[in-house]
């Protein structure tokens, strides 16, 4: 960012609250993409419930890893959160579809995906200036 950006350097705990929240994520969803990766029976059971067919239960996974990689990376993360907020749209979407009482969860992950990145990230703060009043 230029000098006459009007965005403040990020606190140490800032940033640190960040990195916890993004790194708690990452190995969340590395968990997940893995475990449909590897197409262990909960991940096909899961997949199955939401009503989707086996065979999408590996191309899920490594959508899921793509993006994953793609936020991990700094000079990609927000593409990987926009990625990441597609996805987890998407199963959105499916909980709904089901009425499912993990409605929430989705959405949660969605809020913290972002959140992770905007306390760690100066481009997304000088995108989204949150003002004090």
């Amino acid at each position: 960012m230029s000098s006459t950006s009007p965005v403040r350097p990020v606190s140490s705990g800032m940033l640190w609250a960040g990195r916890i929240i993004s790194g708690l994520l990452v190995l969340f969803l590395l968990f997940d993409s893995t475990v449909k990766l590897i197409k262990a029976s909960s991940a096909v059971q899961g997949t199955l419930q939401l009503g989707y067919p086996e065979s999408t239960v590996v191309p899920i996974g490594a959508v899921l890893l793509l993006s994953l990689v793609l936020y991990v990376i700094p000079r990609t993360s927000i593409l990987g959160a926009i990625l990441l907020t597609g996805y987890l749209g998407g199963a959105t979407a499916s909980m709904v579809r089901i009425g499912s009482p993990w409605l929430p969860f989705p959405i949660l992950v969605g809020v913290l995906v972002w959140a992770g990145l905007y306390f760690r990230d100066e481009r997304l703060r000088a995108l989204i200036p949150l003002r004090r009043s």
